[in-house]
């Protein structure tokens, strides 16, 4: 089975800033991790390897130094590595990073599974899965938390909900988003890391993929950051002396005092 994870290299602090200009993420000079849930997707996939062979491909979108969040899954095991790194590619929201991907998966060629985390804990929006099987037009589910059935022409996971989960059988090519409950990621081992010493990883810009730069990057993107800031809370504390009788009645005062003020 020919299987294509999703990768993305994220912020490892929440202390970001954001390029006032673009509104978007300032990542030159922060730790860059992988995504979490990406993890899980990869964990998944070579899962699946494990038991019914073949090979895993990953793909990842961003700037260069990208290259180090595929050396990190090839060191787990994954055979080769994609990485679509453009100018053009910039910016990109959901819908455009769903396009781009979509073409560099199209050169990749022939592949029976895509594999995504539910979501990047940079945007958290959950679009990328289900916007890239739409651009592919091949069939997805979400937030699959188990893998019960794999055959020649389908999976059979389970789709959490907020009521359990479903059973759900989809029929391949496909593309699933996972959600953390699917498994436990391992380490790399001396197998793999040996391996991964011959593995390669291809970088492709705008021309490798015969991609259109009107739907990439922020030329691409219809929706766009328009403002971030960090919420400022304002708290206090206020403290009521004397016996119990008249710190309850000290508190119900103010009780009054506030419902009058939010009722205006």
């Amino acid at each position: 089975m020919n299987i294509i994870v999703c990768v993305k290299q994220v912020p490892g602090s929440n202390d970001v800033k954001m390029d006032k200009v673009t509104n978007t993420i300032i990542r030159e000079g922060i730790e860059a991790i992988i995504n979490p849930f990406d993890v899980y997707a990869v964990e998944e996939a070579l899962k699946i390897k494990d038991n019914f062979g073949g090979k895993i491909t990953a793909i990842s979108m961003g700037i260069p130094k990208v290259v180090d969040t595929l050396k990190e899954v090839l060191d787990l095991g994954v055979n080769s590595g994609v990485l679509l790194s453009d100018r053009a590619f910039a910016g990109a929201d959901s819908l455009a990073t769903a396009y781009t991907l979509s073409k560099g998966i199209n050169k990749i060629g022939k592949y029976d599974l895509i594999i995504c985390g539910k979501q990047a804990t940079d945007g958290d929006t959950a679009q990328v899965g289900p916007s890239l099987a739409e651009k592919l037009g091949i069939p997805h589910t979400t937030n699959v938390s188990n893998i019960e059935e794999v055959g020649a022409d389908f999976i059979i996971c389970n789709r959490s909900t907020d009521e359990g989960y479903e059973v759900i059988k989809i029929f391949l090519p496909a593309v699933i988003t996972v959600v953390k409950d699917i498994n436990v990621p391992r380490l790399p081992s001396i197998r793999t890391l040996k391996s991964a010493k011959n593995a390669e990883i291809f970088i492709w810009n705008l021309r490798d993929i015969n991609a259109d730069k009107n739907y990439t990057g922020l030329k691409g993107s219809p929706t766009q950051v328009v403002k971030t800031f960090i919420p400022q809370y304002d708290t206090g504390t206020e403290i009521f002396e004397g016996t119990n009788e008249e710190k309850c009645n000290k508190l119900a005062l103010r009780l009054l005092d506030m419902k009058t003020l939010f009722s205006i």
